[in-house]
């Protein structure tokens, strides 16, 4: 914008000045062609009213003499004809109108100049003729000489327009100087003045690029500026309050329901180790799994205090085997697999470590392997693997783990969408909120991690895990196979 603005500016600059100067040059030679041109007519209607005895005698008198003595102090060339163009007196011995002007037009034979012809006619020379600095020829003055009405010859001047065609040319240059000066100082004046004109443009700009970055206590200044960008940038604030009221609102009840769902949490887990004394060793390998589930449950509660202070979600990482969660997951779901028929195991490296938020691979394994058991049908297979580590183009280390399921899966369009907030099929299937990948993936980008669904080989949903790995190892790791 700031780059069509200038050209526009300029361009309304030039033509302007050329508006300007192309008049202002032909006022000049104009004004300067009429000056002379008046003195000239002036001359020459005084020799016309001398000349008349001479032109009707034929006789020189002293005519020449008057013709001699103005060529000689004004250098300007003076010349008597009667009505056949035959010169009767000149200022200088021996001149012809063919000498006056060489291209004039040929007449009976002998070559008279236009304004010479216009006057034996018994016009008088129009005051419109102007000497531009590009034509070389002399300024040619006729004035006729009358008697009782009747045209009896013509007084001519021949005056050279060197000298005005060169006072013409400084008058031009000095115009142009002044108008190449004006235009000099607006393009040198287009930077400032096009940043003036779009400063609240790019305050908005600035802003809108804050806010979308996550300051949301970025505001527009709205006191200057014209009135439909002041209004646009009171707008853009309201908006921005409108944002920043709705994400604490999110953020209020998110943490509110996570932590008040922590105290009834706390006592379930007292009541469920409590059972302990109350049940024999065949229930024992049972009641582990149900205090590591109401484990997870605090941990999702905590996970769900960590989304609502994303800010902060970096002091809350831990290092984690990958391998060992997938495969804590994955025996905490056999027995629901059971029930469904349906077959759940675990692949891929072990002894893989990644820095994470606590609880996030859990949710997120727990999330994907609910929904293949959900949505894949009896009988389905579920695969959860543990891939890489692998480079990307940037030499960043990262690992994936993938749950992969052979049921009917999604169309291409549909993954595509699967991860949005409230979304669903559609196909009349298992219900569900549509809530819970949606929340995966926020939990998963607040350490740099995504979740991308693919179509699966020869059919279900390749659901794929991306977390970044860090060259720092935690003390006492292992090694990586």
């Amino acid at each position: 914008m700031r780059r069509r603005l200038v050209t526009v500016y300029v361009t309304l600059l030039v033509a302007a000045c050329l508006a300007l100067a192309v008049p202002l040059c032909v006022s000049i030679a104009a004004r300067g062609t009429s000056d002379m041109l008046l003195d000239r007519i002036n001359d020459t209607a005084r020799f016309a009213g001398l000349a008349e005895p001479s032109v009707l005698t034929g006789s020189e008198g002293t005519l020449s003499g008057e013709l001699a003595a103005y060529d000689e102090v004004y250098g300007i060339v003076a010349v008597v004809v009667d009505r056949d163009g035959q010169v009767v007196a000149s200022s200088r011995p021996g001149l012809t109108l063919a000498d006056l002007d060489p291209d004039g037009w040929p007449d009976g034979g002998e070559r008279v100049p236009g304004p010479v012809r216009t006057a034996l006619a018994g016009n008088r020379m129009g005051s419109d003729t102007v000497v531009w600095p590009w034509q070389d020829g002399p300024l040619i003055v006729a004035e006729p000489i009358g008697r009782s009405g009747e045209v009896v010859g013509a007084a001519v001047t021949v005056s050279s327009t060197e000298s005005l065609r060169r006072a013409t040319l400084l008058q031009w240059a000095v115009a142009w100087m002044v108008v190449t000066g004006l235009m000099l100082a607006g393009i040198a004046s287009a930077g400032p003045l096009t940043r003036w004109i779009l400063r609240p443009i790019d305050d908005l700009d600035e802003a809108t690029r804050a806010v979308s970055g996550g300051d949301l206590d970025t505001r527009v200044r709205t006191a200057a500026g014209p009135e439909e960008l002041r209004r646009l940038g009171e707008s853009f604030n309201q908006m921005a309050d409108t944002i920043t009221s709705m994400l604490e609102s999110q953020r209020t009840f998110v943490a509110y329901a996570g932590h008040q769902v922590r105290n009834p949490l706390a006592a379930l887990r007292l009541r469920v180790d409590g059972l302990a004394r109350h049940l024999g060793p065949e229930g024992a390998q049972d009641h582990r799994l149900a205090l590591d589930e109401v484990d997870r449950l605090t941990r999702i509660c905590d996970g769900l205090l960590t989304l609502a202070r994303a800010e902060d979600a970096e002091h809350s990482t831990v290092w984690e085997d990958a391998r060992e969660v997938v495969e804590d997951r994955v025996e905490a779901w056999s027995p629901i697999a059971d029930r469904a028929e349906a077959e759940l195991v675990c692949e891929g490296a072990s002894g893989v470590l990644v820095r994470c938020v606590e609880g996030t691979l859990d949710q997120a394994l727990d999330v994907l392997i609910d929904n293949a058991l959900k949505f894949g049908g009896k009988g389905v297979r579920i695969v959860v693997r543990v891939d890489g580590p692998v480079l990307d183009e940037d030499g960043h280390g990262h690992l994936h783990v993938r749950v992969v399921d052979d049921g009917p899966g999604l169309p291409v369009e549909q993954l595509d969408h699967a991860t949005e907030p409230f979304w669903r099929d559609g196909g009349g299937g298992a219900g569900g909120s549509g809530l819970g990948l949606s929340i995966v993936v926020t939990l998963l980008e607040l350490q740099g991690a995504d979740l991308t669904l693919r179509p699966a080989l020869p059919h279900g949903i390749d659901a794929r895990i991306r977390l970044p790995m860090t060259d720092e190892r935690a003390p006492g790791s292992p090694a990586t196979d």
